[in-house]
């Protein structure tokens, strides 16, 4: 690792994620918004949970985010029957070497995309919980780290309820974020319609594969770069009065806890980084509070019987509590 990738300046740092953005989104079209919160995500060091309907090109964007760096990315498809040791995997014995050997899972790599994670129960969803927050597996006793830079993008589906097992509290606290995937406008779906099938047989042979544009190293120095974003005083204590309003509510049965005060902070500095600001704005901080706070609350039952959503109840709630103005 050279002096050059793990001290990034920071006009440095501004062109690569230019690049990346330009990259996703000649790929994602219409996604712009998606785009820019994935590549907080990442900057943050955090996992992001991803709701959509089907065919929105969710594993598009995986790939593309991994290609661009040269990292390695797989899949695992959760269904019913999915084991825990299929995503961490296990110990073998070996006959023939008379000794035990690690059988590693899918977790270790870069980027993991965990397709409608729902569909699995608890047991299963769990085996998650270790590898997202600490960045390892323990199998017989025996940590192995994951390659660094390590994110999990995990997708459900909105639509499908049958078969499906409710994420518990204590997973979704471990995704730094909730992202919605909604479809593209009509001139974006349009251009993309005309991109697949014009000269493409095949979906994929549409979608370049140009190779990377930045290093793993260079990924990892963009991550400490977002973590020395100035913050003012007046905005941490801006950003958790946000947080703490969403416990004082009566329209929330459970408010978010002090994880989302320091995610709320993370997801603002890199957002701040993300626009080419060296410091934190209080717009930084009210523009990460729904993604990083939807999936952290439960609403009263009276608001879920009137039909409303996380968003509908967080988003009056946010605007009523005062921004710093000094």
């Amino acid at each position: 690792m050279s002096e050059e990738e793990t001290h990034m300046t920071f006009e440095a740092a501004r062109q690569c994620l230019l690049q990346l953005k330009k990259r996703l989104n000649a790929e994602l079209l219409g996604q712009e918004a998606v785009v820019d919160q994935v590549l907080i995500a990442l900057l943050s060091n955090g996992h992001v949970l991803i709701e959509g309907v089907p065919g929105l090109g969710k594993t598009l964007l995986v790939r593309t985010l991994a290609e661009c760096f040269q990292g390695a990315f797989k899949r695992i498809q959760f269904t019913p029957d999915l084991m825990p040791a299929d995503i961490t995997g296990h110990v073998l014995y070996d006959m023939k070497a008379a000794q035990f050997r690690m059988r590693k899972g899918p977790v270790f790599t870069n980027l993991l995309l965990a397709d409608e994670i729902n569909r699995s129960p608890a047991k299963t969803q769990a085996a998650l919980l270790e590898v997202m927050q600490e960045k390892q597996v323990t199998l017989e006793g025996r940590a192995a780290a994951i390659p660094s830079p390590f994110m999990v993008l995990a997708t459900q589906n909105p639509i499908e309820q049958e078969g499906t097992y409710p994420l518990p509290e204590a997973e979704l606290d471990r995704f730094l974020m909730k992202i919605f995937m909604d479809y593209p406008n009509h001139a974006d779906e349009v251009a993309l319609t005309q991109k697949i099938t014009t000269g493409h047989a095949d979906d994929l042979e549409a979608f370049s594969h140009n190779g990377a544009i930045i290093s793993a190293a260079q990924i990892s120095a963009l991550q400490g770069l977002a973590a020395d974003i100035a913050v003012d005083a007046q905005v941490f204590d801006y950003a958790v009065r946000l947080v703490r309003a969403t416990r004082d509510s009566a329209a929330i049965q459970r408010g978010a806890g002090p994880r989302a005060c320091i995610g709320l902070i993370r997801c603002a500095r890199a957002q701040a980084l993300l626009h080419g600001s060296d410091f934190v704005l209080p717009d930084d901080v009210k523009n990460m509070a729904l993604p990083v706070m939807r999936h952290r609350i439960a609403l009263s039952p009276e608001m879920e019987i009137d039909g409303l959503n996380a968003d509908q109840v967080l988003g009056p709630l946010f605007s009523a509590v005062e921004a710093p103005r000094a």
